[in-house]
C-alpha cells in the first residue's frame, strides 16, 4: 500500500480539548499514547497496519470514537463490516481487513470502554487500509517488478474517513475510491460469471490427446461442446450428434481461440488443449490479478490516448472511449522485456537512423561483427571509435574488433529500408529508452505470438499512425507522410497535440463488447504478483 494516499495525513494535529467525560476517548487515549508513534498495536492478534494514518487521525479529533457514541456502536461500524464481507467482488481479501475480529466484536454486546475503544481502532484501520488499496491498489509493482512504473491516484483517505465519522454515506464514499474506469467495471463482472461457473462445478477437461479436428466423430467432441458451453463460446442447442465436430462447434471452437490469442484455424491442437483445460479457479485468479493492475492506474487515462496491451501484442487509440486506430505490434522478448509505464509523446522521427544501444552492442552486433567482420558494412552502419576522449568515425575494416567493447565502439545504422527503426519512430522519451517505431521485418506481424523485439514496440502500419498523429496539419497528408518515411533524410516533427501513452500488462480484461479475453503470461508477471497478494499487508504503508 503506498503512502502517496496516507502521506497526507502527516500533519501537525491541531489542538483539540479531550472529551475526558468520555471513558471510550480515554481508553483510546491510553492504547495510542502506550503504542508509540508510529502505533505498534494489535488487538486480538489484529496487526494495525495505519500505524502513522490512524494515531494522527484520532488526535485531531481529540481521541473521539468514530465508529461509536456513549457506549453504542453507530450504524456505520456494522455498513463496514458488511462492506468488507463483501469486498471478494473486487478481487480483494475481506481477511485483510480484520474481518474475524470485527464480526465477533460487532455481535458482542458487550459495552466495556476499553473493549469499544479497541473495536473502534480495529474499525478505523480497517477503513483506512480498504480506502488506501481501493485507491492505488493493495501492493506496490515497483517492489517486486522494476521495469513497472505505476501512476496510481493520491487521495486524502483520512479525509474521506474524517466526513463519514460527520455523517457522509460510508457505502458512496468507499464507491467513489474504487476505479471508474469502464475496463475496470466490465471486468469486475467477468469475475461475478468465472466465479458462479466456479461454484457450479467448473468445467469438463479435455486432458491430453490428438488434435481434434472439422468433420471427426469422437467423445472428445462431447466433452469438447460441453466445456465450450460453460463460457458462451458454444451457444447451439444440444444435439443427437454431439460427438460430431460439426459446423457450430467449429466456431465456437475459433471463438474461443481468437479471445485467448489463439491461432484461430478450428481445430483444437495442444495449444488450444492446454488453453482449454486452464481450470475456472485459474481464470478467476487471472482476474483478480488484473483488477489489482486497473487500481494502479490514475483515474483519467485521457479521453484521447494511445495504449499498448503487451500480451495481446496490440495498439489502441481511443477518443472518447471508442477505438479509433487499432494495428498489431512486436514486444521485447523475455530477455529484454518491454517494460510497463505511462508517459506522452510529443514528436515523432522520420526516416530514422539508429544507434545501437550498448546492451544490444555487446550482446548481439559485437558477437556478429566478430564472426563476420562485414556485418557492419553489409548492414549499413557507421562504426565511431573513441580516440583522445572524442568519437572518430572510422572505416568498419579498420577495426580491431577482437578488443573492441560499448565504451570504445559506438554503431550507427544510416536511414533507409533496412534500418532496424524503420522508416519512422514515435517518441515519448522515459526511463527505459522505449519507444514505437516501424521495422522491416514485417513477416512477424502474422505470428500470433509476437515477442520478438529488444523491448521497443514494433508497430503494423507506422504510416497510418503517423498520418493520425499529424493529421491536424493539413500539410501532412498520406502521401507527404509517405514522402518523408522514404526521403533517407532524418526529419524530427512535433506533434501538433502531445498525446498520452499507456504501455500495459492486462492478461485477463473485457473487451467493449462483453468479450472475456485471456492471454498467455509470456514475462511471468502474473506469477510475481499473485505471491505478492497472497503476502499479509504491509505493516506501514511503502514510500
Amino acid at each position: 500500500m503506498a503512502t502517496c494516499v496516507l502521506k497526507c495525513v502527516l500533519l501537525m494535529a491541531t489542538s483539540v480539548a479531550i472529551p475526558t467525560e468520555d471513558p471510550v476517548a480515554e481508553a483510546i487515549r491510553q492504547r495510542l499514547e502506550a503504542a508509540g508513534q508510529p502505533a505498534a498495536l494489535e488487538i486480538d492478534d489484529e496487526i494495525i497496519h495505519a500505524s502513522t494514518a490512524l494515531p494522527g487521525f484520532y488526535e485531531r479529533r481529540g481521541f473521539a470514537p468514530a465508529w461509536s457514541r456513549q457506549g453504542r456502536l453507530e450504524p456505520r461500524a456494522r455498513e463496514l463490516l458488511q462492506v468488507i464481507s463483501e469486498v471478494h467482488a473486487e478481487g480483494l481479501r475481506p481477511t485483510d481487513y480484520h474481518l474475524g475480529a470485527l464480526t465477533s466484536r460487532v455481535a458482542s454486546s458487550a459495552t466495556a470502554s476499553e473493549r469499544m475503544a479497541e473495536t473502534d481502532l480495529l474499525l478505523t484501520d480497517a477503513f483506512l487500509i480498504l480506502a488506501a488499496h481501493s485507491v492505488s491498489g493493495r501492493v506496490d509493482p515497483a517492489t517486486f517488478d522494476p521495469e513497472w512504473i505505476a501512476v496510481r491516484r493520491e487521495v486524502d483517505v483520512v479525509a474521506v474517513l474524517e466526513s463519514i465519522a460527520a455523517g457522509a454515506v460510508l457505502e458512496e464514499a468507499l464507491r467513489d475510491l474504487r476505479p471508474r474506469h469502464p475496463g475496470y467495471q466490465r471486468l469486475l463482472g467477468a469475475l461475478s460469471r468465472y466465479r458462479r461457473i466456479e461454484a457450479e462445478g467448473g468445467w469438463p477437461r479435455l486432458g491430453q490427446g490428438p488434435s481434434i479436428k472439422p468433420g471427426m466423430s469422437a467423445p472428445d467432441v462431447a466433452v469438447l461442446r460441453g466445456r465450450l458451453a460453460r463460457t458462451g463460446d458454444f451457444t447451439e442447442a444440444p444435439s443427437d450428434a454431439a460427438e460430431h465436430f460439426d459446423d457450430a462447434l467449429v466456431e465456437a471452437v475459433i471463438r474461443f481461440q481468437r479471445r485467448h490469442g489463439l491461432d484461430d484455424d478450428g481445430a483444437v491442437g495442444s495449444k488450444t488443449r492446454e488453453a482449454l483445460d486452464v481450470s475456472v479457479a485459474r481464470r478467476v485468479r487471472l482476474i483478480e490479478l488484473n483488477l489489482e493492475r486497473w487500481r494502479w492506474l490514475p483515474q483519467d487515462l485521457s479521453s484521447r490516448h494511445l495504449l499498448v496491451n503487451v500480451p495481446e501484442f496490440q495498439l489502441h487509440v481511443s477518443e472518447s472511449g471508442e477505438d479509433v486506430l487499432t494495428m498489431r505490434v512486436i514486444v521485447g522478448r523475455v530477455v529484454r522485456k518491454t517494460p510497463v509505464f505511462s508517459d506522452v509523446m510529443r514528436y515523432l522521427v522520420f526516416s530514422p537512423s539508429w544507434e545501437v544501444p550498448p546492451t544490444i552492442l555487446r550482446q548481439d552486433k559485437l558477437p556478429a561483427i566478430r564472426e563476420n567482420p562485414a556485418y557492419a558494412v553489409e548492414q549499413n552502419m557507421r562504426v565511431f571509435q573513441l580516440n583522445s576522449g572524442s568519437w572518430t568515425e572510422i572505416d568498419p575494416l579498420n577495426v580491431d574488433w577482437s578488443s573492441a567493447t560499448p565504451s570504445t565502439i559506438r554503431l550507427r545504422q544510416r536511414p533507409g529500408s533496412s534500418n532496424a527503426l524503420g522508416l519512422v519512430k514515435f517518441m515519448f522519451p522515459n526511463p527505459f529508452n522505449v519507444y514505437l517505431h516501424d521495422t522491416p521485418s514485417r513477416e512477424l506481424f502474422a505470428r500470433s505470438q509476437r515477442d520478438f523485439s529488444s523491448g521497443c514496440i514494433r508497430v503494423e502500419r507506422p504510416a497510418d499512425l503517423a498520418h493520425y498523429l499529424l493529421r491536424e496539419d493539413p500539410t501532412w497528408t498520406p502521401q507527404a507522410v509517405r514522402a518523408a518515411m522514404e526521403s533517407g533524410q532524418e526529419r524530427s516533427v512535433t506533434l501538433p497535440r502531445p498525446l498520452p501513452v499507456h504501455i500495459q500488462y492486462w492478461t485477463a480484461w473485457v473487451g467493449r463488447d462483453g468479450t472475456v479475453e485471456f492471454r498467455r503470461d509470456i514475462y511471468g508477471r502474473d506469477t510475481r504478483l499473485d505471491a505478492a497478494l497472497r503476502l499479509p499487508p504491509p505493516s506501514e504503508p511503502e514510500e
